[in-house]
């Protein structure tokens, strides 16, 4: 089942340790964290615009994003290699109760 939806790798280098936290605070409710500065994220165009919109209002200059687009098939062969990381079609969303 199609969702419009692809997977992204996104990673950032921020120089300020408040930028840093914010950063990393507004990408945990994207996706999942990988690494300290790795984040897998699951978004649709739209979704991809307005994070690029949001980072820009938080982030500097002198800061860096970038945002690796994956296909399907690009996705199914990442590897963790320390840890078992699935990446399902659909990742759990949040429910609110």
């Amino acid at each position: 089942m199609s969702t419009g939806k692809n997977w992204y790798l996104v990673t950032y280098d921020v120089r300020d340790p408040k930028r840093l936290r914010k950063v990393a605070k507004h990408l945990e409710g994207y996706g999942i964290r990988m690494q300290y500065s790795v984040f897998r994220v699951r978004m649709n165009d739209r979704e991809r615009e307005r994070l690029g919109f949001e980072m820009k209002r938080i982030m500097d200059p002198e800061d860096k994003l970038l945002v690796i687009g994956l296909c399907e098939r690009c996705s199914q062969k990442v590897e963790q290699m320390n840890t078992h990381a699935e990446w399902p079609e659909d990742p759990p969303g949040f429910e609110i109760v």
